[in-house]
Protein backbone atom coordinates (compact mmCIF):
# COMPACT_ATOMS: atom_id res chain seq x y z
CA UNK A 1 0.00 0.00 0.00
CA UNK A 2 1.13 3.53 -0.81
CA UNK A 3 -0.76 6.18 1.14
CA UNK A 4 -3.84 5.82 3.30
CA UNK A 5 -7.34 5.23 1.87
CA UNK A 6 -9.40 8.40 2.12
CA UNK A 7 -13.05 8.08 3.11
CA UNK A 8 -15.17 6.33 0.51
CA UNK A 9 -12.83 7.09 -2.39
CA UNK A 10 -11.66 4.11 -4.42
CA UNK A 11 -8.04 3.02 -4.22
CA UNK A 12 -5.86 2.73 -7.32
CA UNK A 13 -5.06 -0.98 -7.83
CA UNK A 14 -2.13 -1.92 -10.10
CA UNK A 15 -0.91 -5.19 -11.62
CA UNK A 16 2.27 -5.62 -13.68
CA UNK A 17 3.22 -7.57 -16.81
CA UNK A 18 5.45 -10.63 -17.15
CA UNK A 19 9.14 -9.90 -16.58
CA UNK A 20 8.27 -6.92 -14.40
CA UNK A 21 6.94 -6.08 -10.96
CA UNK A 22 5.17 -3.07 -9.49
CA UNK A 23 8.44 -1.14 -9.11
CA UNK A 24 9.63 -1.49 -12.71
CA UNK A 25 6.12 -1.02 -14.07
CA UNK A 26 4.78 1.91 -12.07
CA UNK A 27 7.46 3.74 -10.07
CA UNK A 28 8.27 6.19 -12.87
CA UNK A 29 4.61 7.16 -13.11
CA UNK A 30 3.74 7.51 -9.45
CA UNK A 31 7.00 9.31 -8.65
CA UNK A 32 6.41 11.87 -11.40
CA UNK A 33 5.79 15.34 -10.01
CA UNK A 34 2.51 15.96 -11.82
CA UNK A 35 1.08 12.72 -10.42
CA UNK A 36 1.15 14.15 -6.91
CA UNK A 37 -2.23 15.71 -7.69
CA UNK A 38 -3.60 12.18 -7.91
CA UNK A 39 -1.65 10.51 -5.10
CA UNK A 40 -2.65 13.26 -2.70
CA UNK A 41 -6.26 12.15 -3.11
CA UNK A 42 -5.98 8.41 -3.84
CA UNK A 43 -4.08 5.66 -2.07
CA UNK A 44 -2.39 3.06 -4.27
CA UNK A 45 -2.36 -0.71 -3.80
CA UNK A 46 0.32 -2.49 -5.85
CA UNK A 47 0.00 -6.24 -6.43
CA UNK A 48 2.93 -8.45 -7.48
CA UNK A 49 2.30 -11.91 -8.89
CA UNK A 50 3.76 -14.71 -6.72
CA UNK A 51 7.56 -14.79 -6.82
CA UNK A 52 7.97 -11.79 -9.14
CA UNK A 53 9.26 -9.28 -6.60
CA UNK A 54 12.95 -8.38 -6.70
CA UNK A 55 15.12 -10.77 -4.71
CA UNK A 56 12.41 -13.42 -4.39
CA UNK A 57 13.54 -16.95 -3.60
CA UNK A 58 12.73 -19.71 -6.07
CA UNK A 59 9.30 -21.18 -5.59
CA UNK A 60 9.53 -24.75 -4.21
CA UNK A 61 9.59 -27.75 -6.50
CA UNK A 62 6.05 -28.89 -7.23
CA UNK A 63 4.56 -25.47 -6.48
CA UNK A 64 1.24 -25.16 -8.30
CA UNK A 65 1.48 -21.68 -9.80
CA UNK A 66 -1.93 -19.95 -10.03
CA UNK A 67 -3.65 -19.56 -13.37
CA UNK A 68 -4.75 -16.18 -14.69
CA UNK A 69 -8.25 -16.94 -13.38
CA UNK A 70 -6.90 -17.80 -9.94
CA UNK A 71 -4.78 -14.64 -9.80
CA UNK A 72 -7.91 -12.66 -10.60
CA UNK A 73 -9.95 -14.53 -8.00
CA UNK A 74 -7.51 -13.67 -5.20
CA UNK A 75 -7.91 -9.89 -5.69
CA UNK A 76 -11.13 -9.64 -3.60
CA UNK A 77 -9.14 -11.18 -0.74
CA UNK A 78 -6.48 -8.50 -1.18
CA UNK A 79 -9.14 -5.78 -0.98
CA UNK A 80 -10.70 -7.42 2.06
CA UNK A 81 -7.31 -7.66 3.78
CA UNK A 82 -6.77 -3.91 3.45
CA UNK A 83 -10.41 -3.03 4.12
CA UNK A 84 -10.96 -1.64 0.60
CA UNK A 85 -14.43 -1.50 -0.94
CA UNK A 86 -13.70 -0.38 -4.50
CA UNK A 87 -10.79 0.33 -6.83
CA UNK A 88 -9.74 2.02 -10.03
CA UNK A 89 -7.65 -0.59 -11.81
CA UNK A 90 -4.47 0.09 -13.77
CA UNK A 91 -2.50 -2.73 -15.34
CA UNK A 92 -0.33 -3.73 -18.27
CA UNK A 93 -0.09 -6.90 -20.38
CA UNK A 94 -0.69 -9.98 -18.24
CA UNK A 95 -1.78 -7.72 -15.38
CA UNK A 96 -4.32 -6.03 -17.66
CA UNK A 97 -5.82 -9.42 -18.50
CA UNK A 98 -6.03 -10.27 -14.78
CA UNK A 99 -7.70 -6.96 -13.84
CA UNK A 100 -10.12 -7.18 -16.78
CA UNK A 101 -11.16 -10.63 -15.56
CA UNK A 102 -11.54 -9.19 -12.04
CA UNK A 103 -13.74 -6.36 -13.37
CA UNK A 104 -15.93 -8.86 -15.24
CA UNK A 105 -16.47 -11.03 -12.16
CA UNK A 106 -16.73 -8.24 -9.57
CA UNK A 107 -18.21 -5.16 -11.27
CA UNK A 108 -19.33 -3.77 -7.91
CA UNK A 109 -15.69 -3.48 -6.81
CA UNK A 110 -14.34 -1.67 -9.89
CA UNK A 111 -15.21 1.98 -10.57
CA UNK A 112 -12.92 2.33 -13.58
CA UNK A 113 -10.07 0.53 -15.28
CA UNK A 114 -7.00 1.41 -17.38
CA UNK A 115 -5.86 -1.51 -19.55
CA UNK A 116 -2.44 -1.14 -21.18
CA UNK A 117 -1.28 -3.47 -23.98
CA UNK A 118 -4.00 -6.00 -23.19
CA UNK A 119 -4.46 -9.16 -25.24
CA UNK A 120 -7.90 -10.57 -24.35
CA UNK A 121 -7.49 -13.69 -26.45
CA UNK A 122 -6.14 -17.10 -25.59
CA UNK A 123 -2.81 -17.98 -27.15
CA UNK A 124 -3.48 -19.60 -30.53
CA UNK A 125 -1.82 -22.83 -31.58
CA UNK A 126 0.51 -20.99 -33.97
CA UNK A 127 1.58 -18.65 -31.15
CA UNK A 128 2.08 -21.69 -28.94
CA UNK A 129 4.23 -23.38 -31.58
CA UNK A 130 6.26 -20.20 -32.11
CA UNK A 131 6.93 -19.90 -28.39
CA UNK A 132 7.95 -23.57 -28.20
CA UNK A 133 10.35 -23.17 -31.13
CA UNK A 134 11.78 -19.88 -29.87
CA UNK A 135 12.19 -21.45 -26.45
CA UNK A 136 14.63 -23.95 -27.91
CA UNK A 137 16.84 -21.23 -29.36
CA UNK A 138 16.45 -18.25 -27.01
CA UNK A 139 16.77 -17.62 -23.30
CA UNK A 140 13.67 -16.75 -21.30
CA UNK A 141 14.63 -13.05 -20.98
CA UNK A 142 14.73 -12.70 -24.78
CA UNK A 143 11.29 -14.27 -25.07
CA UNK A 144 9.95 -11.80 -22.51
CA UNK A 145 11.59 -8.88 -24.35
CA UNK A 146 9.69 -9.79 -27.54
CA UNK A 147 6.47 -9.75 -25.50
CA UNK A 148 7.18 -6.35 -23.97
CA UNK A 149 8.59 -4.59 -27.04
CA UNK A 150 7.90 -4.53 -30.76
CA UNK A 151 10.58 -5.22 -33.39
CA UNK A 152 10.96 -1.50 -34.15
CA UNK A 153 11.61 -0.64 -30.51
CA UNK A 154 14.09 -3.51 -30.11
CA UNK A 155 15.99 -2.33 -33.20
CA UNK A 156 15.92 1.43 -32.51
CA UNK A 157 16.41 1.57 -28.75
CA UNK A 158 19.18 -0.87 -27.77
CA UNK A 159 19.96 1.00 -24.53
CA UNK A 160 16.41 0.60 -23.24
CA UNK A 161 16.29 -3.05 -24.30
CA UNK A 162 19.62 -3.74 -22.56
CA UNK A 163 18.31 -2.16 -19.35
CA UNK A 164 15.19 -4.33 -19.31
CA UNK A 165 17.08 -7.48 -20.30
CA UNK A 166 19.46 -6.90 -17.38
CA UNK A 167 16.52 -6.38 -15.02
CA UNK A 168 14.72 -9.50 -16.23
CA UNK A 169 17.90 -11.58 -15.98
CA UNK A 170 19.35 -10.29 -12.72
CA UNK A 171 16.42 -9.04 -10.62
CA UNK A 172 13.67 -11.59 -11.33
CA UNK A 173 14.03 -15.20 -10.27
CA UNK A 174 14.08 -17.17 -13.53
CA UNK A 175 12.21 -20.19 -12.15
CA UNK A 176 9.44 -17.96 -10.83
CA UNK A 177 9.34 -15.98 -14.07
CA UNK A 178 8.96 -19.19 -16.06
CA UNK A 179 5.93 -20.10 -13.94
CA UNK A 180 4.30 -16.70 -14.53
CA UNK A 181 5.00 -16.77 -18.28
CA UNK A 182 3.54 -20.27 -18.56
CA UNK A 183 0.44 -19.18 -16.63
CA UNK A 184 -0.06 -16.21 -18.97
CA UNK A 185 0.45 -18.31 -22.09
CA UNK A 186 -2.21 -20.72 -20.80
CA UNK A 187 -4.87 -18.00 -20.48
CA UNK A 188 -8.35 -18.41 -21.92
CA UNK A 189 -10.33 -15.89 -23.95
CA UNK A 190 -11.92 -13.19 -21.83
CA UNK A 191 -15.11 -13.92 -23.81
CA UNK A 192 -16.52 -10.45 -23.50
CA UNK A 193 -19.84 -10.20 -25.32
CA UNK A 194 -21.29 -7.24 -27.18
CA UNK A 195 -24.92 -6.68 -26.08
CA UNK A 196 -27.56 -6.70 -28.81
CA UNK A 197 -30.43 -4.22 -28.50
CA UNK A 198 -33.56 -5.98 -27.30
CA UNK A 199 -31.70 -9.18 -26.43
CA UNK A 200 -30.57 -10.52 -23.06
CA UNK A 201 -29.15 -7.64 -21.05
CA UNK A 202 -27.18 -9.93 -18.74
CA UNK A 203 -24.27 -10.39 -21.11
CA UNK A 204 -20.65 -10.72 -20.03
CA UNK A 205 -19.16 -7.27 -20.54
CA UNK A 206 -17.31 -4.57 -18.62
CA UNK A 207 -19.72 -2.39 -16.67
CA UNK A 208 -17.22 0.31 -15.66
CA UNK A 209 -15.53 3.16 -17.57
CA UNK A 210 -12.31 2.03 -19.25
CA UNK A 211 -9.26 3.57 -20.87
CA UNK A 212 -7.35 1.41 -23.33
CA UNK A 213 -3.70 2.29 -23.92
CA UNK A 214 -1.26 0.76 -26.39
CA UNK A 215 2.18 1.65 -27.68
CA UNK A 216 2.10 2.19 -31.44
CA UNK A 217 5.07 -0.18 -31.83
CA UNK A 218 3.82 -2.61 -29.19
CA UNK A 219 3.31 -6.28 -30.13
CA UNK A 220 -0.19 -5.86 -28.63
CA UNK A 221 -1.40 -3.18 -31.09
CA UNK A 222 -3.64 -5.46 -33.17
CA UNK A 223 -5.12 -7.16 -30.11
CA UNK A 224 -5.92 -3.85 -28.38
CA UNK A 225 -7.43 -2.25 -31.49
CA UNK A 226 -9.58 -5.34 -32.08
CA UNK A 227 -10.63 -5.33 -28.43
CA UNK A 228 -11.66 -1.68 -28.67
CA UNK A 229 -13.39 -1.97 -32.02
CA UNK A 230 -15.17 -5.28 -31.84
CA UNK A 231 -15.26 -6.80 -28.37
CA UNK A 232 -15.58 -3.93 -25.93
CA UNK A 233 -18.90 -2.37 -25.10
CA UNK A 234 -20.05 0.08 -22.49
CA UNK A 235 -23.53 1.24 -21.57
CA UNK A 236 -24.65 4.85 -21.61
CA UNK A 237 -22.57 5.75 -18.59
CA UNK A 238 -19.43 4.13 -19.99
CA UNK A 239 -16.34 5.79 -21.38
CA UNK A 240 -14.06 4.18 -23.92
CA UNK A 241 -10.82 5.64 -25.24
CA UNK A 242 -7.81 4.30 -27.10
CA UNK A 243 -4.50 6.07 -26.55
CA UNK A 244 -1.33 5.27 -28.50
CA UNK A 245 2.20 6.08 -27.32
CA UNK A 246 5.62 5.55 -28.88
CA UNK A 247 5.92 2.70 -26.41
CA UNK A 248 4.30 1.98 -23.11
CA UNK A 249 6.32 -0.40 -21.02
CA UNK A 250 7.57 1.52 -18.00
CA UNK A 251 4.49 3.81 -18.00
CA UNK A 252 6.33 6.96 -19.01
CA UNK A 253 5.35 10.25 -17.37
CA UNK A 254 3.86 11.64 -20.61
CA UNK A 255 1.05 9.09 -20.16
CA UNK A 256 0.20 11.00 -16.99
CA UNK A 257 -2.19 13.48 -18.67
CA UNK A 258 -4.50 10.82 -20.14
CA UNK A 259 -4.49 9.00 -16.81
CA UNK A 260 -5.30 12.14 -14.80
CA UNK A 261 -8.14 13.14 -17.14
CA UNK A 262 -9.58 9.64 -16.85
CA UNK A 263 -9.48 9.77 -13.05
CA UNK A 264 -11.03 13.23 -12.93
CA UNK A 265 -13.85 12.16 -15.26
Amino acid sequence: MRGVPKGNRPVILTFHDIGLNHKTCFNSLFNFEDMQEITQHFAVCHVDAPGQQEGASALPTGYNYPSMDQLSDVLPLVLKHFGLKSVIGMAIGAGAYILAKFALHHPDMVEGIVLININPCAEGWMDWAAHKISGWAHALPDMVITHLFGKEEIHNNPGLIHTYRQHITNDINQINLHHFVRSYNSRRDLEIERPVHGANANVKTLKCPALLVVGDSSPAVDAVVSFAGHDLYFGGSGFNSLTTLSYCISIRPHFDNSWRLFILN
